[in-house]
């Protein structure tokens, strides 16, 4: 992956990731050791599944990672609310002195995997100051990137098929949105971008060929059309709703016979205003009839996933579809919310993992104790059936049965005839990259290959089947004696009905 970060992005993150550091400083806990996990509690847009993305990038941050004499200055000045300086000398030192890496381990789901709730997508562990301060950065650099892929194959599957173009530079948020977005559209299953910027950086295929404005610039629409022949004869998508469709239609038969006397053909139409159903329809009868049944039609106009199966129901005559707004800015569910929460910690010098569990009277916003793991299980089928989270730190193998984390009673039992796999990866040991990035090309290959483990219900897009992922029995029953002796020690006060 080409490097777009160029200057270190230390200082991208909450103050008070920074303002924990300095009192972990200050009390001399700075060096103990901890596990984190990020993961997300719910799925997004209602799908059955999640693709992970953004790895990528994390991996240029932490491999850059570096506070610069710039951003020591910078915390240097800031004060209080006595307006004494918020950060000690000795703390900015300490801050000054760590490493690209910042001396972690950390695992992670490959780009393309299929997750689901509460399975972390990265693990870090190392000192509890350094853990701490790249949260922020970590769940910014994942939360998009997994939003957008997931909504991109969405669209993918949604199209049957056919191919999805993403053009959704223009209505991103801002250009970095656009290039994550871009780059995770991709992971996702889109075929190719508009965003020029997001093909050189990325090496994503690139398309486009004109807007309304070519049009409206000639005094009439078919001169706009053999004009614009001329200019990009192997490019010749032509748009024809900037007046009369059907109309414009007949005018881009008239300019594909003049390609084709000069030894081109017409490439095909697109339309972006309408009925797409019925214009497409009928577009595809008129381009028929005149001997263009190769030419294509390119559909766009605020596509999301149900739009494009309803089109398609309706037997729409559509063969590429163009999907901007409503991909690129996750327009009905604006953040994934994921979360980075401290699953175990021990001293400096090692010796025995305290487990920690964060307890809400929302049962969805307990978390899981532990040095977590990811097991998938694959039937004889060779259709993923099962995930497991269980405890790395456990004694004995993992039990053979799946606990929702939320809801007890749903439960699976593991066929011990399944083959399983870790989903997991080692990515940093003690700061040191030690596996190569998979490309661009890769993730989206792997992303495919992913998708078609899993049963249909589990990706339809109306009420999917609930994929069986969940802990392990054992992490389960050690969350609820934790979670117990918590309440034995008056930690929780959580009224079983509302106070009057």
């Amino acid at each position: 992956m080409q490097s777009i970060y160029r200057p270190s992005l230390a200082t991208l993150t909450d103050l008070y990731q920074l303002t924990m550091g300095a009192a972990y400083h200050a009390t001399g806990r700075e060096k103990d050791e901890a596990v984190f996990h990020l993961f997300f509690r719910r799925p997004p847009f209602g799908s059955g599944f999640t693709l992970a993305a953004g790895l990528a990038v994390v991996v240029e941050y932490l491999t850059q990672f570096r506070f610069s004499p710039e951003d020591l200055g910078y915390l240097a000045g800031l004060r209080g609310v006595d307006s004494a300086p918020l950060f000690t000398t000795d703390y900015l030192q300490t801050l000054a002195a760590l490493e690209p890496g910042l001396g972690l381990d950390i695992d992670a789901v490959p780009e393309g995997t299929v997750v689901f709730p509460y399975e972390p997508l990265l693990r870090v562990q190392g000192s509890l100051l350094a853990a701490q301060i790249v949260e922020t950065a970590l769940l910014n650099m994942i939360n998009f990137p997994t939003l957008v892929a997931t909504n991109a194959a969405r669209v993918v599957l949604a199209a049957g098929g056919a191919p999805v173009l993403e053009f959704g530079l223009r209505r991103a948020q801002g250009p970095d949105g656009a290039l994550t977005a871009s780059r995770a559209a991709y992971i996702g299953g889109a075929a190719a971008t508009s965003n020029v910027l997001a093909g050189r950086l990325f090496g994503i295929p690139v398309k486009g060929t004109h807007a309304h404005s070519w049009v409206l610039s000639f005094p009439t629409e078919q001169e706009a059309f053999d004009a614009w022949a001329s200019a990009e004869p192997h490019n010749s998508i032509l748009l024809v709703d900037t007046y009369d469709t059907l109309t414009g239609v007949r005018h881009a038969i008239v300019t594909g016979r003049k390609l084709r006397a000069a030894g081109h053909d017409l490439g095909g139409i697109r339309l972006d205003s309408g009925d797409l159903a019925y214009l497409s329809r009928e577009a595809r009868r008129m381009l028929d009839e005149a001997g263009f049944t190769k030419a294509q039609i390119v559909a766009s106009n605020d596509l999301d996933p149900d739009t494009i199966a309803s089109l398609r129901e309706e037997g729409a005559e559509i063969d590429v579809w163009g999907v901007g707004t409503r991909l690129v800015t996750a327009y009905d569910e604006p953040a994934l919310g994921g979360v980075y929460k401290l699953a175990a910690v021990r001293g400096p010098g090692g010796g025995p993992w305290r487990r920690t569990v964060k307890i809400s009277a929302d049962a969805a916003k307990t978390t899981v104790p532990g040095i977590l793991g990811v097991r998938r299980f694959v039937d004889d089928s060779g259709l993923a059936a099962a995930d497991m989270i269980y405890d790395t730190l456990a004694e004995g193998p993992p039990g053979m049965m799946v606990v929702d984390p939320t809801n007890s009673h749903r439960r699976k039992v593991v066929d011990p005839d399944w083959t399983s796999e870790e989903l997991l990866r080692p990515v940093f040991r003690d700061g040191e990259l030690v596996a190569p990035v998979p490309s661009i090309e890769e993730a989206r290959a792997h992303a495919r290959a992913e998708i078609n483990r899993f049963h249909p219900a589990i990706l339809r897009r109306v009420n999917p089947h609930r994929y069986p992922a969940g802990l392990e029995i054992g992490i389960f029953r050690e969350r609820e004696a934790l979670v117990e002796q918590a309440a034995e020690r008056g930690a929780i006060v959580a009224p079983m009905e509302a106070q009057p």
